[in-house]
């Protein structure tokens, strides 16, 4: 493969649609550690397109809360905004969609330890799709891969470190789809309702859990599933390929 070609086809793998300024994004995960010299002799590294990522990316977070939650305060909005776009959530997306690999920095930036420079490599890379693109483009990107369902931007939003979440995040490593079947649904002479909800990866049953809420069971489900994961990982993704 020509190695001009491999940079492009990174960051088009990631971005969902071929870039047209390559220069853009090169620079937006370029770390200041490892500044690069333009035409004009300016040493150039990715914290303008981070200010200007940031904006962005903040902007539509809150255009696309204010339309998911139509019935919540601005108080929740605020709060929920917070969790999305706070550093330790943009450093996860970061790696959960690749980015970081392509990250530039000086070889003694330990960039696994650092706790903030793939969060900003993210900000930058949205800054450079705002200045390669428009903002609708930037906001497809945030809500395909970002944010990815509505189900996923609630767990961001509520910032809720659960096995669901754990379990979607996994799911969403391997582009394997998940569902939660309610399959039961009992209530006592007390007028109490137990709710039976059983995982679906990729339309394969797994764990099955139960709760006074859906809610409650869905946790259940995923707990349940998150142990089979653990103790026979390879069985699991073996099972979902063969039965899909």
């Amino acid at each position: 493969m020509n190695t001009r070609q491999e940079p492009f086809l990174s960051f088009k793998y990631i971005l969902g649609f071929a870039p047209r300024n390559i220069e853009l994004y090169k620079l937006a995960v370029r770390h200041r550690s490892s500044p690069l010299k333009n035409a004009a002799g300016e040493w150039m590294n990715n914290e303008r397109l981070e200010f200007l990522g940031d904006a962005v990316l903040n902007s539509i977070v809150s255009d696309l809360l204010y339309h998911a939650y139509a019935d919540k305060s601005e108080g929740f909005l605020t709060n929920a905004r917070s969790n999305i776009v706070k550093r330790e959530s943009l450093n996860k997306i970061c790696r959960q969609i690749g980015l970081d690999k392509l990250a530039v920095a000086d070889k003694l930036i330990k960039l696994n330890e650092n706790t903030s420079i793939h969060g900003n490599i993210l900000e930058a890379f949205i800054g450079a799709i705002y200045l390669d693109t428009d903002y609708e483009r930037c906001r497809w990107f945030v809500k395909k891969k970002i944010l990815v369902s509505s189900e996923w931007m609630q767990v961001l939003a509520e910032e809720k470190q659960n096995y669901k979440s754990e379990l979607l995040e996994w799911c969403q490593q391997r582009s394997f789809s998940l569902e939660y079947e309610l399959i039961e649904e009992l209530v006592d002479n007390l007028n109490r309702h137990t709710f039976v909800s059983q995982v679906k990866i990729k339309n394969t049953p797994l764990g099955t859990g139960r709760g006074a809420s859906k809610k409650e069971s869905h946790q259940q489900a995923s707990f349940l599933t998150l142990e089979m994961i653990k103790n026979n990982d390879g069985a699991i993704k073996k099972l979902i390929s063969r039965v899909n």
